[in-house]
């Protein structure tokens, strides 16, 4: 049986395969895994998407399955645990921001706004398609998002951490052109 074309990025490593044939780029609509793949990225500034995605069940688990309520309760001793756990990226300022980014999260929700219902917003819930040859990492929509989310208090939500963001959680259809798993339309 022939391999499926795919992304360029997702050819050799089996865990991003599986990654890219079952998530990226897939719209996602459910506030807290939303919110978790935010957070998520933020943890790989600096660093490659397979580090986290290697890392991903250790989060999981360190930050009580990226449940916002939980999260937003952690206090001084979480941060100090989690600085001492070795599955997970141990960054301070982006451990602190993930439980800022929860916190954010549930007054938002207590407010009545649904984390899925601002996220997709911007595109008034449309999936924007990419031209499927040209690799980007930024866009002025994610400027736009970053400005807001940092508005709002959010930390590591630059323009490119939005852009990366978008196209994992499929508000933006990124697959290259000759994909199996780009839309076709």
């Amino acid at each position: 049986m022939t391999e499926p074309h795919r992304c360029a990025w997702a050819q050799n490593d089996p865990l991003m395969r599986a990654y890219h044939d079952k998530e990226w780029g897939v719209p996602q609509r459910d506030s807290r895994m939303l919110w978790e793949m935010l957070m998520l990225e933020g943890f790989q500034a600096g660093l490659s998407w397979i580090t986290v995605l290697k890392k991903r069940p250790a989060f999981r688990k360190a930050f009580a399955g990226f449940n916002p309520k939980k999260v937003a309760a952690f206090g001084k001793r979480d941060v100090a645990r989690l600085m001492k756990d070795a599955g997970i990226i141990r960054a301070r300022a982006k451990i602190e921001a993930t439980i800022k980014g929860a916190q954010i999260y549930c007054e938002m929700k207590e407010a009545g706004e649904s984390f899925s219902d601002f996220c997709w917003s911007f595109t008034k819930g449309k999936v924007i398609k990419g031209d499927g040859h040209t690799r980007v990492i930024t866009s002025k929509l994610s400027e736009e998002i970053s400005k807001e989310l940092k508005r709002r208090g959010f930390k590591f939500v630059g323009p490119t951490i939005v852009y990366a963001w978008m196209q994992a959680v499929g508000i933006v259809d990124d697959h290259a052109h000759d994909c199996f798993r780009r839309k076709r339309k």
